[in-house]
């Protein structure tokens, strides 16, 4: 397996894989200044290699680079890290690229999408379903017949009862009690959960302010917050 993403998530996936037998030839990174993780070498390019996972803990990026490599190389394989120490149902489904840390439970009949994170000790319930590049933060639990959208980060400690529908690209701050549905495109937190901004506007306001992502020897690829409090805005990788 290779690992694209020289980082400290791609270090625990690398983790995972070990515990399950399967070796990390190397990690691969577009920072030429990083040649070694966890122990690896890091190569700086992707082409012909194969399976793979993208070890990138940001939903927006890990799909940009997951369409970058699909791009360059449409015979490539994606695989998948589920921690054995993991609980998951026989009749869940989980997609390819997907990782499932240690702790994790994942109950009948949930589908997790593609290159999804289900991070240490979140559960997920019967009947959710979990679309595409989703991170579920350790230690959250998502309850019966919950749909989570394409791209959203549910935040550490965070609950959401059952039955109820969360949009796509959204961002839900750590510790909050999800009890209504919420649309696409939002940041919210609170207990309960309130909407508290666009993501589209607040990132349109805030670019200049935000803490930038980089790859690539520098290139700036996009824009992060998360809001844990009223008062308190953290920068999460």
């Amino acid at each position: 397996m290779y690992l694209f993403g020289a980082s400290g998530h791609g270090k625990v996936i690398k983790e995972i894989l070990k515990a399950n037998g399967v070796k990390v030839e190397a990690f691969v990174d577009d920072n030429p200044n990083v040649n070694e993780c966890g122990g690896r070498p890091v190569l700086h390019n992707a082409m012909e290699l194969s399976p793979m996972i993208v070890s990138i803990g940001l939903n927006k990026i890990r799909k940009e680079i997951v369409e970058r490599l699909a791009r360059n190389n449409p015979a490539i394989v994606f695989g998948k890290a589920i921690h054995p120490s993991a609980i998951v149902s026989p009749t869940a489904r989980i997609g390819e690229g997907t990782v499932v840390m240690a702790g994790a439970v994942i109950n009948a009949d949930a589908v997790i999408g593609s290159h999804c994170i289900v991070n240490t000790g979140a559960t997920i319930d019967h009947d959710c379903v979990i679309d595409d590049y989703c991170h579920v933060a350790p230690g959250v639990h998502v309850s019966g017949a919950t749909h989570v959208g394409e791209g959203t980060w549910i935040g550490v400690g965070s609950s959401v009862v059952q039955c109820l529908t969360i949009g796509k690209n959204c961002m839900i701050g750590a510790g909050s009690v999800v009890v209504k549905d919420i649309p696409d495109d939002v940041m919210a937190y609170g207990n309960p959960c309130r909407i508290k901004t666009s993501n589209k506007q607040d990132n349109k306001m805030n670019k200049g302010k935000l803490a930038p992502t980089l790859i690539g020897g520098g290139e700036i690829v996009g824009y992060q917050i998360v809001v844990l409090h009223e008062r308190r805005t953290y920068h999460a990788a």
